[in-house]
Parts: structure tokens; C-alpha cells; sequence
């Protein structure tokens, strides 16, 4: 990861680290928004009989969207200042409980994170040719999110067109070179996987 600012104090790290994270977890949500209508439309697009299918194998890549949303969940709602009287109810052993929990489950949910965009959310379980195309659509609308964000507005103009396009353009290249093997080598196809 770079950063065009010279990093000059642990603060200066503190914030490009917080920063890169913030970026990171935009990517997930990004992702989770973005999974439904890819994966709906890669459903709709197929033929009736394959419906059924992919919509059956879609409950394994929505269990692991929802496992990781409620493991956030969980750390956060653990933590809410409203519950405070019930944490004080508890006592200590079920202050330690909560404690060993939230970190169970942060620890869970940042696992998953990175996970998630590795693997896309196990779209390969529905069909091996969607993880390419839903990274595709992931990272476009990322770099179209740091556009409007204003991302990285202290680099000058090239540099930050570089910095903005670097990541869709090869990650496109890579969809499409996965794309080209999964051709190749194993005859699928993004027609024959809707079987048009």
C-alpha cells in the first residue's frame, strides 16, 4: 500500500494505517451491496431450469455475507452503551464472557474480511465464472467511490489517475485472463453457465 504523504511521526502511520482500513472495510460493504445484484442478475440472466440451481447454491455464499455481518454486529451491539446495566447485571464472570466474545468475534469478523475479498464470498459455489466478474464490478465501483470521495486529493492529477485506475484495470486483466482459462481449460463459459 503507498501513501503520497511523507510519514514523518507515529501519527502520520497511525492515520495511512486507519486509513487503508477504513478502505478495506468500504470494500466489504461495497461487496455485500454488491453481491445480491450481481448474483440476482446472473440468476435472472440464466434459463429457467438452472434457476433453481444457482439459487440453491447461493445460500452458501449469503451464509458467509451473514456470518461476518452478525459477528460485527455482535462486537458492536456487546458494546453499546446502552446495554450497560445489562453488563453490570452480569458481573465479572459475565463481563469476561462478553469480553472473550467481542474478541472472538472481532478477530472472526476481520478473518472474514479478508477472506471475503479474497475469495469473493464463495461465489465459485454458485458457478465458477461469477467470482471474476462480481471482483470486476467490485473494484470499478470502488475506484468510482474514490472518485467521488475525493480519495488520495493531495496527489497531483497523474499520479492520482494512477493511483485511482492502477487496481480496476488490473484486476480487470486478471477477471478476464480467469475468465480466458476457465474457457480453455474447463470449457466453461459465462453462456454456457446461463446456457444461452
Amino acid at each position: 500500500m503507498l501513501t503520497y504523504n511523507a510519514i514523518a511521526s507515529a501519527d502520520d502511520v497511525q492515520g495511512v494505517a486507519s486509513e487503508r482500513l477504513d478502505q478495506s472495510w468500504s470494500s466489504v460493504l461495497v461487496l455485500v451491496c454488491t453481491f445480491p445484484v450481481v448474483v440476482g442478475a446472473f440468476v435472472a440472466a440464466a434459463r429457467d431450469g438452472l434457476r433453481r440451481v444457482y439459487l440453491r447454491r447461493a445460500l452458501r455464499p449469503l451464509g458467509s455475507v451473514l456470518a461476518i455481518m452478525a459477528s460485527m454486529g455482535t462486537s458492536a451491539l456487546a458494546m453499546a452503551p446502552e446495554l450497560a446495566g445489562l453488563r453490570d447485571a452480569v458481573g465479572l464472570p459475565g463481563r469476561i464472557v462478553i469480553v472473550v466474545l467481542c474478541l472472538w468475534s472481532i478477530g472472526f469478523a476481520l478473518y472474514g474480511i479478508g477472506l471475503s475479498l479474497v475469495h469473493v464470498f464463495r461465489t465459485a459455489d454458485i458457478h465458477e465464472v461469477l467470482p471474476p466478474i462480481l471482483a470486476g464490478v467490485l473494484v470499478w465501483e470502488m475506484a468510482f467511490l474514490d472518485v467521488l470521495t475525493g480519495t488520495y486529493a493531495q496527489v497531483p492529477p497523474g499520479a492520482r489517475m494512477i493511483f485511482i485506475l492502477g487496481a480496476p484495470v488490473t484486476v480487470t486483466a486478471l477477471s478476464c485472463w480467469e475468465l480466458y482459462r476457465l474457457r480453455r481449460n474447463h470449457g466453461l463459459t459465462l453462456r454456457t453457465a446461463l446456457r444461452r
